[in-house]
């Protein structure tokens, strides 16, 4: 990413720059400007390349749910997205399909012999039966909603056999306390979903907002999180 910000070859980036190429984050403004100041630590309006690789690591941190601070810094977060052509990672979410399934053939077969137990209508589980499956999980019920927005690829209330093996693997993660991302990676996307256009489920769910308190404007339809919670956001 250094390089198509620092075109001069200059060992550095200017504020001008730097705010072009991380609007494209699709963050607010008002975290990116969060972001800045942590990074340009004299207050310069320059950012070397350590600097602006700290940036590079909160904006990430952003995108991921976690808090823009120093101390998110050493957390595990997947590389930065950004919507450009030109960068080596797409917040588009095309996967080629020479990319590999994150989800291994083992936990697969786990994962379809739970949903063939859940008595799927032609090959399709409706949210009503998936929800006790993700509220015994007993994490939060936004985290329990986004998995259900990520995995929903088609975004038809429904979740087939692959879809469901996604729901899956982001509840595992989610208890193995890594955060659920917040637009689907390029690697979990299915074999079967994969299109050389973008896939509907790896676009940014937030509009221009990945902040950690997002409204989750889009439920499930059958409502996976529990009726009780407000939904006045």
């Amino acid at each position: 990413f250094f390089p198509q910000v620092d075109s001069a070859n200059a060992g550095r980036v200017l504020a001008s720059d730097a705010a072009v190429f991380l609007k494209k984050s699709g963050l607010t403004d008002l975290v990116l400007r969060k972001i800045w100041d942590l990074a340009d630590t004299d207050g310069k309006g320059i950012l070397n390349k350590q600097e602006f690789f700290v940036a590079l690591r909160l904006v990430a941190c952003a995108q991921n749910g976690l808090d823009v601070s120093l101390s998110s810094l050493n957390l595990p977060v997947p590389p930065p997205r950004f919507t450009d052509t030109n960068s080596p990672l797409l917040l588009s979410g095309t996967a080629s399909s020479d990319v590999p399934w994150a989800v291994k053939l083992e936990d697969k077969a786990k994962y379809d012999a739970i949903f063939d137990s859940l008595n799927p209508v032609n090959g399709l589980l409706s949210g009503d039966k998936v929800k006790p499956v993700l509220l015994n999980s007993k994490l939060p019920v936004d985290i329990l909603g986004r998995v259900w927005e990520l995995s929903d690829i088609d975004r038809d209330g429904m979740l087939d056999r692959d879809e469901f093996a996604v729901a899956m693997f982001l509840v595992y993660c989610a208890l193995e306390k890594e955060p659920v991302p917040m637009s689907l990676p390029a690697a979990l996307v299915p074999p079967s979903k994969r299109k050389p256009i973008s896939v509907p489920g790896a676009m940014p769910l937030i509009p221009s907002s990945a902040s950690t308190k997002e409204s989750h404007q889009s439920l499930p339809p059958v409502g996976i999180l529990a009726a009780k919670t407000p939904l006045t956001q």
